[in-house]
């Protein structure tokens, strides 16, 4: 399969280890899809800009409070970063190049632009994916502390979670402390996307959704969902060859899912075409 400029860089890139990827640039190279012209060393470029800038506001006794209080002040007071409440699902909140511009943007996208500043600064910060919600947290042991970036930075601990997972469900939810757990960097991109595939979905374009799912399968190849949804696509698109490919494969590896029966009359139409 030929892929283009961007999803090449975006493929080199996520071939490296996990602890070596470069998230701003995987991002980038996502957002250049749906910007040819992006110039991604110039967005790398901002982001160094502002640590720069962090570093000279930072107190002489770096504790991680002061240090994120910094932040804080640098990004959502002086550069007026917020979260996009206004139109949540606009699909520029998904695409770095677009938050850095618009200094708007979602929760993961927000939680990235802090993250990379903080690590120019080298304060080391992981992403957490709680359910529903995406926030950050210093990499220190026993720090207890969160940073909600979609929220101005607040600085929350791990018991204020449950009201706020109760309000966003609509009914009492359970702590659980996988919520906590930090995310790796192709958990990190697989998010981001799979935020572009529900808004591609909604707005039923399957060009660009069927492009999304072919990124989180360069990520997770064995992704039974994916496989399932980019077999769909091929099928409405009367790519017949390609959906039996991704229909087989995901019969292989989920041949018990609820929607195996389904799939394989599919299967049964594509080979009497």
């Amino acid at each position: 399969m030929e892929l283009s400029a961007a999803r090449q860089l975006f493929y080199q890139e996520i071939q490296q280890p996990d602890e070596k990827i470069d998230l701003a640039k995987a991002a980038l190279y996502i957002a250049q899809e749906e910007y040819p012209d992006l110039d991604v060393d110039r967005s790398l470029k901002a982001l160094d800009l502002m640590a720069n800038e962090v570093q000279e506001m930072l107190p002489a006794e770096r504790y991680p409070l002061r240090t994120i209080k910094t932040i804080n002040q640098y990004l959502f007071d002086r550069l007026g970063f917020r979260g996009n409440t206004d139109d949540y699902y606009d699909e520029r909140n998904s695409f770095l190049n677009q938050v850095i511009s618009r200094r708007t943007g979602i929760p993961i996208t927000l939680s990235l632009v802090y993250l990379e500043v903080a690590r120019r600064i080298d304060f080391p910060m992981s992403g957490i994916g709680m359910p529903g919600h995406f926030i950050i947290r210093p990499d220190f042991e026993d720090a207890g502390i969160f940073v909600d970036a979609f929220n101005r930075g607040e600085i929350l601990f791990a018991e204020d979670w449950q009201p706020r997972l109760a309000q966003l469900y609509g009914q009492p939810v359970e702590l659980r402390p996988e919520f906590f757990a930090p995310v790796t960097s192709r958990q990190f991109l697989a998010r981001m996307l799979m935020n572009l595939k529900m808004i591609y979905v909604q707005k039923k374009d399957a060009k660009r959704c069927l492009g999304v799912i072919s990124r989180i399968l360069l990520l997770f190849p064995d992704s039974p969902d994916q496989l399932r949804d980019r077999g769909i696509l091929y099928y409405q698109s009367d790519r017949w060859s390609e959906a039996r490919q991704d229909w087989e494969y995901y019969l292989t590896i989920a041949p018990n899912s609820p929607d195996a029966p389904m799939i394989r009359q599919l299967l049964d139409r594509i080979r009497d075409i």
